[in-house]
Formats: C-alpha cells, structure tokens, sequence
C-alpha cells in the first residue's frame, strides 16, 4: 500500500511539474506590430470589421478591438496609430507585364499623346537625347484618342528620327509601329510573309506601313538588342517600388521570362523582394517544368512558379480578337487566332501536358469565339484526366458568348479580369461589336450572378496598376471619355465588398493562395494597405482619388507616406 501511495504521490508531483512548465513556456509573447484605431476591412466574412491588428513574425496573430489586443503588446512593439484610416488587404494583382510595366516607367510616354502631331512631337524629342545606337521602345500609344482616330505609320515617325530605329507598342501590347529603320535591321520588307496568327500592315502598294499585329511583332523584335542583367534589375526594381506606393502587395506576372525569374529570385534572397510573386512563363515552354516535377504553387510564398501563360487570340483594339462574326467597322475580319493556335490541336497537346504535370493553365482569350473554344479544351482535359482542383483561368474573358456563362461556371473556370479595359474600352467598342455583343463585355456582374470566380488585375503596363482606378472601374463603369457617367452597360456593375472581394481574396485563390492571403486574419501573410479615404464611404466616383498611406508586406512596411 505504502509503495502505491509513494507511485501516486510522484504521479501527481510529475503531473503538476509537467503543468507549470507548459504555463510558464505557453507565455503569449510580444507582437512585432501592433496597428490601432483603424477601420479595419477584414475581407473575412465571418468577422468583416476591426480596429487593431497584431502581426509576429510576418503573420496576423490577432484581430479585434484595440482593448483585445493589448495583451500583444510589448515593450519592442512597433505602434501605428492608423487615426481611423481604413485598413486593407494587399491588394493582389491576377495579371501584371511586370518587366514591362517597369520598364514603362522609364520609357517615352505616348498613350495620353491628344493627336497624332504629338504622337510625333514627343518621339522626336525623345530621339534628340537617345544614344546613337539605341532604341526609342514603350511608348503605350492609343489611336482612339485622335481626332479622327487612324493607325499610325512610319511616314510620321521617319522624318523626326531618321537615324534612331525605333519600336513603339500600342497600349493593348498587340500591335507595334517601327519606323524604316528599325524595320531595315529586322529585315521586313514587301517580301516578307505574313506568319500565323500575326499580320504586317501594308499600304496600297503592298509595302509594309511600320504597324505589326500579334505574331508579327517577333518579326520586329529579334533585331532589338537583349535587355542587360543590369537594366532587367533596374526595371523591376522601379516595379517593385511603384507597387508598393499604391498598395499592391502581390503579382502574378503573365509570360514571365526566365531572366525575370532570376532577377526575382536574386532580389528574394538580399531581401529585396517587396512584393510577392507568382510567375506564369510562356505555355510554349511546358516542357521546362513539367520535366522537373513542379506542379501548381511552387516556391515560397515569395516567389512561386507553377503557372503557364498561354494565348488563344489578340485584342479588340488591335482588332485580332477572335469573334464569331465579323467586325462592324470592318465586315471582312472577325480577328486572328494566335500563332499558338495554329493548328488548335498544337495548343490542345501543350495543354494536356500541362494539365497531366499538375501545371496551372491561364489563357488569354478576348473575343467570343476564342474564349469558347479555350472552353471546349478545357473541357476535354477534364474528361481526359478527371476532377482536380485545377483552378483553370482564362484571362481577360471580355467579350462573352451567352451560351457559354453557364459553361465558365460548371467548369470552374476563373474569370482573370481587369475592370479599367471596360472604362477604357468602353469609349469605342461599340462601334466595333455592336451594342448586343457589348452587352456581354466584361460581364461582371453576369458572372458573379452564374457563380463564376472572378480575380481582378490590372493588365500593367497596358493600364495603370493603381487599384483605386481598378475599383472605380468595377463600381461605376463610367468610362474615361466621360460619356457614361451613369455607367457603360451599368447592370454589370459591382459592389464595393464585392469588387475588394475580387482584388484580394479571388486573386489569392487563382494561384492556390486562399489559405495564406487575401484577407487580414489571424495566421495568414501580414500583408496590408493603409488607404487616405474610407472607400465605403465615399461617393463612388472619388475613389480613384484615394491615396496609399502606407503598405506593409510581411508586416515590414515596403512605402509609407505622411497622412
């Protein structure tokens, strides 16, 4: 009996020890960061509202009121008081050029040019400080916005720079304007075929007018001189730091080089890196991952790989969207299936490969029929390799069959949208597809009503990458021209909640990051804006007007401003 007791004492005393040491190590420790007195969105439907945030080790340990979180407080805790400002999410960029938005940055500016007499003022301006030897490149020029609107040809640019090639892009990235020269070291001349899925403008005479569409801008582009490592760092570097003063804490950039990919992983690992990536590079190059093993969301929450870019047609501004019936402004086309696209059972094979790797798969399609037919691919790699979380994407998805919401939807198909094309667009596209098939143009609304995934972008450089013009867009859909003030097509209109909803949480899930971002909670990504203005209370049309105040990432703040 003696011995029992003597094993029962010992029992409890280990039970007791065993217990004060897990108290006395389960000590809550100290927040890195604390932000109080916010209007805090969480993006969490469940707990949507909050005014404080504690952040340890780059995650969201707590969210509540200022008085829950004081038991995070400690002696190094950094404080920000938010002064009632509101508190969001980082946004999150579905679909970026993020090399050459950066590049933009530096580049001649030509998309606000009025006429096509400043459209040539400017690059001879530009051509008087180029380098000899060097290319004038960028520019973003938009013919809709000259009185009248006509295409530009190298007759306006060859007088002004004669000795320096240049290669300006229009805005869209689907078309280009090369003056003679450029065109000279590229070796395109009234002999040179066209190639599939592209086309070389011609004048009457069959001679090249300097304007390349889709494909045939890879005619014009071997001839410019490879970027540097020096220059690729530099343009991301100017990317990173812009993203970061508007609040956008991720990107999934489309066609990514490998030389871009590099340049990321280089800066990742100095700590440098102030936005989070995810890299989708060219579907031509399916083998390159699919050898390796890599599937779907692979890397670091830095830096992720895993994606594949791929391209069904061009644009509507460009006129290379593929439509089932033709243009109005121009009866004898209905647009260009991509080089990528010829034959259809070429991009049919690199998909299923795709697919069988485990790689994700975003498609640009714009216009109706393209978009079907991506659908119909989709469709058989399903049947091929039944039901996985795929999280297929077609990017764009601007000009809508109506047989083919329903499809989008059982399909599990996300809409990767970008809602300024439609304030943009908006200005014309009637005139090129009538009023029926514009009703169908970025359809938000319909979509969210046939319970599609949408994920907001913003298609940088081809549109700016400030969200607050992104949210705008997807609230109003009044366009730029200031014609639709009531809004363009206004049924497709979003929320406020929904169209955050869409730019946070619905691009995190596009590339497999829903359970780790998206939504300011306790134990994702402390990645968060703080914006000047309540955008909830706000008349819809100011809040393109709301500024970034400061933004964190990992909860290290990447821009801050005075408020």
């Amino acid at each position: 009996m003696r011995s029992i007791k003597a094993k029962l004492t010992l029992t409890v005393s280990t039970v007791m020890l065993c217990a004060t040491l897990i108290s006395s190590s389960d000590r809550r420790p100290a927040a890195d960061l604390m932000i109080r007195n916010a209007k805090v969105w969480t993006g969490d439907q469940s707990h949507p509202w909050a005014e404080a945030v504690a952040v340890l080790s780059g995650k969201i340990v707590a969210v509540g009121n200022n008085s829950e979180l004081e038991v995070w407080r400690g002696p190094k805790t950094q404080i920000v008081d938010a002064q009632s400002h509101l508190l969001l999410p980082g946004f999150n960029d579905a679909h970026v050029h993020f090399l050459e938005g950066g590049m933009q940055l530096d580049s001649i500016q030509l998309n606000d040019a009025p006429s096509a007499q400043e459209f040539t003022r400017r690059i001879a301006e530009r051509a008087k400080t180029t380098p000899q030897g060097e290319w004038i490149l960028g520019g973003d020029w938009d013919e809709t916005k000259w009185s009248p609107p006509q295409l530009p040809d190298r007759q306006m640019i060859d007088a002004v720079a004669p000795n320096t090639p240049v290669w300006v892009t229009r805005y869209d990235g689907h078309m280009g304007l090369a003056n003679s020269l450029a065109l000279r070291l590229a070796k395109i001349d009234a002999g040179t075929p066209d190639v599939p899925g592209g086309e070389i403008v011609r004048d009457s005479a069959g001679n090249p007018t300097g304007a390349l569409k889709d494909a045939a801008q890879d005619l014009l582009t071997k001839a410019i001189p490879p970027l540097s490592h020096a220059k690729r760092m530099h343009a991301i570097q100017r990317a990173l730091a812009h993203a970061a003063s508007l609040g956008v804490t991720s990107v999934q950039e489309m066609d990514a080089s490998y030389e871009s990919i590099a340049v990321y992983s280089e800066l990742m690992q100095r700590g440098e890196l102030t936005a989070r990536i995810y890299a989708a590079p060219l579907i031509t190059h399916v083998e390159d991952q699919s050898k390796l093993g890599i599937r779907h969301a692979f890397g670091p929450p830095e830096l992720r790989i895993g994606a594949l870019k791929a391209f069904a047609d061009g644009s509507l501004g460009s006129a290379t969207a593929y439509f089932y019936d033709p243009f109005l402004d121009a009866p004898q086309k209905h647009g260009i299936l991509s080089d990528e696209m010829h034959p259809v059972s070429l991009m049919r094979d690199r998909m299923m490969k795709a697919d069988a790797a485990g790689l994700q798969i975003c498609t640009h399609a714009i216009g109706d029929q393209a978009i079907s037919m991506i659908l119909d691919i989709y469709d058989e790699l399903i049947n091929s390799h039944g039901e996985a979380d795929r999280r297929l994407r077609i990017e764009h998805a601007q000009h809508m069959a109506a047989k083919d919401f329903d499809r989008f939807a059982s399909l599990h198909v996300i809409a990767s949208v970008q809602p300024y094309h439609a304030i943009d667009d908006g200005r014309w596209a009637e005139k090129r597809i009538g009023h029926d098939r514009a009703s169908r143009t970025y359809a938000f609304r319909t979509f969210k009503d046939h319970g599609v995934r949408l994920a907001f972008g913003t298609d940088w450089s081809v549109a700016p990458l400030n969200p607050m013009l992104s949210l705008y867009a997807a609230v109003t859909r009044a366009t730029l021209d200031g014609k639709n003030p009531g809004g363009w097509f206004p049924e497709q209109k979003l929320t406020l909640p929904e169209a955050l909803e869409a730019y946070t949480m619905g691009s995190a899930y596009a590339e497999f990051q829903d359970q780790e971002k998206g939504t300011i909670s306790p134990g994702k990504l402390a990645d968060m804006v703080l914006v000047s203005d309540d955008l909830f209370s706000l008349p819809p049309e100011k809040i393109r007007d709301a500024k970034v105040l400061q933004t964190w990432v990992a909860g290290k703040v990447v821009f801050s401003q005075e408020k």
